[in-house]
C-alpha cells in the first residue's frame, strides 16, 4: 500500500472515530446551562411565560435554564443578541409577534426575522385587550372614541415599544375610529401597564396575559377584546369588531435559536418544549392568566413567521403605519 493511500485510510478512520462537532454536541446536548433571552423588561407577560417554561424545560432537559431580560429598541437588542450568538442551542430567544412580524414590517432592523433564526416551536397565544385608566371618564368604547376625538382632551396610549402588538393595535384603533390618541412607548408591557394604572397614560392594548390580573384586581377597566373572538376569561367583554371597530391583533409567542443551530439540537429543544407545554400544571398556569398553549414543529413555526410577516407588511403598506405613529 503506497504512502498516499495509507494517509487517506488514516484520515477516514479518524473521521469515523471523531464525528462532526455539531452532531457530537447534539448527542450530548445539553451539557451546561441554557439561556432564554426575553426582549422585554421583567414583570410582563413575556417574562412570566418564559420563567414558567424555563423551570419546566430545565427539568425535562436535566439542566438549568436561565432567563435573561434584554429590553430596548423594541425587541431588537435581544433579537440581535441571539441572532449573533453561537448556534449551539445554549442561547435562545423568547420571540413573539412583535420581534418576528410587526416590528420588522414597520421598520428596517439589523436582523432578519426569517434568515437569522432557527425556529424551535410555538409557545402560546393571547388576545389583545383594550383597557383604560380608572379615572378616565369613559365606560365604553363609544365613549372612549368620543372623548379621544375631542380636541380639548389629551389621551395617551401606552405600548410595550414601537412595533409591538400594543402599539400596532393602538395605531389601528386611531385609524379605524378617527381617535387622536398619542403613542407612548415603553421597554416592555409591565412598565407600560404601571403607567396606565397610575394615570401617566390613559389607554393600553395589552395581551390578555398581561392585563388579566390588573382587571381582576380593579387596577384598570377592561372595555373590549381586540381579537377575533371573546375570551372565556372575561366573557362579558365584547370584541371591537362586535362594536363596529375593525381592529384585531392576537399575540403569539415562540422560542427561536440562532440560524445554523444543528437540526439534532433543534429537535431536542422542540421535544422538551412541547413536553413542557403539555404538562397540565404549565397549561393551567398559562390559561389562568389568559395565554393559551400552542405547540408546533419547528417547520410549523417557520411557516407562521413567514405568513405573519407578509400579513403585517401588507397591513403596514395599506394603512400607512410606521414605527413613529
Amino acid at each position: 500500500m503506497n504512502f498516499s493511500r495509507r494517509m487517506c485510510l488514516s484520515a477516514l478512520c479518524l473521521a469515523a472515530a471523531f464525528p462532526v462537532a455539531g452532531v457530537a454536541q447534539a448527542g450530548d446536548f445539553p451539557q451546561r446551562p441554557i439561556t432564554i433571552v426575553v426582549p422585554t423588561a421583567p414583570g410582563g407577560g413575556n417574562d412570566a411565560m418564559a420563567r414558567i417554561l424555563a423551570q419546566r424545560m430545565g427539568e425535562e432537559l436535566k439542566q438549568t435554564i436561565v432567563v435573561e431580560n434584554k429590553p430596548g429598541a423594541n425587541g431588537a437588542i435581544a433579537s440581535m443578541h441571539v441572532a449573533r450568538a453561537k448556534p449551539d442551542g445554549y442561547t435562545l430567544l423568547f420571540g413573539y409577534i412583535a420581534t418576528h412580524a410587526i416590528s420588522p414590517a414597520m421598520q428596517k432592523l439589523n436582523y432578519d426575522p426569517v434568515k437569522d433564526f432557527a425556529p424551535i416551536g410555538d409557545v402560546a397565544s393571547s388576545p389583545t385587550l383594550l383597557v383604560v385608566n380608572n379615572d378616565l371618564p369613559v365606560k365604553s368604547v363609544d365613549e372612549l372614541i368620543a372623548y379621544a376625538k375631542d380636541p380639548a382632551n389629551q389621551v395617551n396610549y401606552a405600548s410595550a415599544g414601537n412595533g409591538t402588538a400594543p402599539h400596532a393595535a393602538g395605531a389601528l384603533f386611531n385609524m379605524a375610529t378617527g381617535a387622536k390618541m398619542m403613542a407612548i412607548p415603553y421597554k416592555g408591557s409591565n412598565p407600560a401597564m404601571m403607567d396606565t394604572i397610575s394615570g401617566t397614560t390613559q389607554v393600553m392594548f395589552p395581551s390578555l396575559f398581561s392585563a388579566a390580573p390588573h382587571i381582576r384586581s380593579g387596577n384598570v377597566k377592561g372595555l373590549a377584546v381586540a381579537g377575533e373572538r371573546r375570551t372565556d376569561v372575561f366573557k362579558d367583554l365584547p370584541t371591537l369588531k362586535e362594536l363596529g371597530v375593525d381592529v384585531s391583533v392576537d399575540q403569539w409567542y415562540a422560542i427561536f435559536a440562532p440560524a445554523g443551530t444543528p437540526p439534532e439540537i433543534v429537535q431536542v429543544l422542540n421535544k422538551a418544549l412541547n413536553t413542557s407545554l403539555n404538562d397540565p400544571e404549565v397549561t393551567e398556569k398559562f390559561t389562568a392568566q389568559g395565554a393559551f398553549v400552542q405547540t408546533s414543529t419547528p417547520e410549523g413555526l417557520g411557516q407562521r413567521v413567514e405568513q405573519d410577516l407578509e400579513k403585517w407588511k401588507s397591513v403596514v403598506k395599506h394603512m400607512g403605519l410606521d414605527a413613529e405613529q
